[in-house]
C-alpha cells in the first residue's frame, strides 16, 4: 500500500508540474520594460529598455507616438533611415545619443516570432525635460464691471507642460477665491493647466496689477510682466460713446448747412416776377405807302 501511495503521489506531482510548464510548452511569451517612464534633460543620451522571453527567433520593432503623429523608429531589428544617425538598436532596447524636446512621447516595443504567431509589446513613455520660458499674458487694460473678463497666460517651451499661478498686486490668487478674505469679493475661475483666468462677473475690487508664473518641476519657475487692469463702470463707456456719436452727427449737420449755403441754395427769388422772355423783331425796309405792323412783342 505504501508503495502504491508513493507512486500516486509522484504521479500527482508530475501532473502539477506539467500544468505549470504547459504555457511554456505552448509558446508563452513575455515582453516588459524595466523603466516604463523615463525622464531625461534635453541634449542628454538615454536608453529605452525592452526585455522579452519565449521567442526562438524574435523580430523587434519600435514605433513612436506623439499626438496624432506616428513614426517607425526600428523595423525588423534595424533602425530606420530617419533615426539611424542618432539611435542605436540593441536586443535589450534602443539608445538615443542625444534627445530633444521633439522626442517626448510614447515609444512601443513590439516583438514577434519570425514566421510564427507569438507577439508581445510594451510601452515606454519618454519625457524630455525642458525648463519653462518667460510666459506671455493677455490682459485687458480696462474691462466693464458686471461683464465677463478673460485673462490668459502661456509659454510653449516647458516639457512637461507648465502649470500656471496667477498673482494680483503680488499676492498669489487661490483656485477658490472664497477661500481667502483678500479675494472673497471676487468671482473668478482659475485653470492652472491652461493658464486661463476668467472673471464672471467682474467687480470693482478686481482692479489691480496681474502677473502669472509658469513652472513644470524642472528648472527655475518663470514670471511674466505685470499688467494693470481697470474695472470701470458700465455707464461710463455708454456716455462716452453717446457723446462721440452726437458730436459726429452735429459736425455732419453743420457741414451740410455750410455746403448748401456756399452753393447759393438759400437765395430766394422775388415773388410775382415773370420768368417769360421778351422777343423783339426789328422792322424790315418797306415803301412809304405801305404800312403794316412790323414789330411784335411777345410777352
Amino acid at each position: 500500500m505504501g508503495t502504491k501511495a508513493q507512486a500516486d503521489r509522484k504521479l500527482l506531482h508530475l501532473f502539477i508540474l506539467a500544468i505549470l510548464l504547459c504555457p511554456l510548452a505552448l509558446g508563452s511569451v513575455t515582453v516588459h520594460s524595466s523603466e516604463p517612464e523615463v525622464r531625461i534633460p534635453e541634449n542628454n543620451p538615454v536608453k529605452l529598455s525592452c526585455a522579452y522571453s519565449g521567442f526562438s527567433s524574435p523580430r523587434v520593432e519600435w514605433k513612436f507616438d506623439q499626438g496624432d503623429t506616428t513614426k517607425l523608429v526600428c523595423y525588423n531589428n534595424k533602425i530606420t533611415a530617419s533615426y539611424e544617425d542618432r539611435v542605436t538598436f540593441l536586443p535589450s532596447g534602443i539608445t538615443f545619443k542625444s534627445v530633444t524636446r521633439e522626442d517626448t512621447g510614447t515609444y512601443t516595443c513590439m516583438v514577434s516570432e519570425e514566421g510564427g504567431n507569438n507577439y508581445g509589446e510594451v510601452k515606454v513613455k519618454l519625457i524630455v525635460l525642458v525648463p519653462p520660458s518667460k510666459p506671455t499674458v493677455s490682459i485687458p487694460s480696462s474691462a466693464t464691471i458686471g461683464n465677463r473678463a478673460v485673462l490668459t497666460c502661456s509659454e510653449k517651451d516647458g516639457s512637461p507642460p507648465s502649470e500656471y499661478t496667477w498673482f494680483k498686486d503680488g499676492i498669489v490668487m487661490p483656485t477658490n477665491p472664497k477661500s481667502t478674505r483678500a479675494f472673497s469679493n471676487s468671482s473668478y475661475v482659475l485653470n492652472p493647466t491652461t493658464g486661463e483666468l476668467v472673471f464672471d462677473p467682474l467687480s470693482a475690487s478686481d482692479t489691480g496689477e496681474y502677473s502669472c508664473e509658469a513652472r513644470n518641476g524642472y528648472g527655475t519657475p518663470m514670471t511674466s510682466n505685470a499688467v494693470r487692469m481697470e474695472a470701470v463702470e458700465r455707464n461710463v463707456g455708454v456716455i462716452v460713446a453717446a457723446v462721440l456719436v452726437t458730436l459726429i452727427l452735429l459736425g455732419i449737420l453743420i457741414f451740410g448747412i455750410w455746403f448748401a449755403y456756399s452753393r447759393g441754395h438759400f437765395d430766394r427769388t422775388k415773388k410775382g416776377t415773370s420768368s417769360k422772355k421778351v422777343i423783339y423783331s426789328q422792322p424790315s425796309a418797306r415803301s412809304e405807302g405801305e404800312f403794316k405792323q412790323t414789330s411784335s412783342f411777345l410777352v
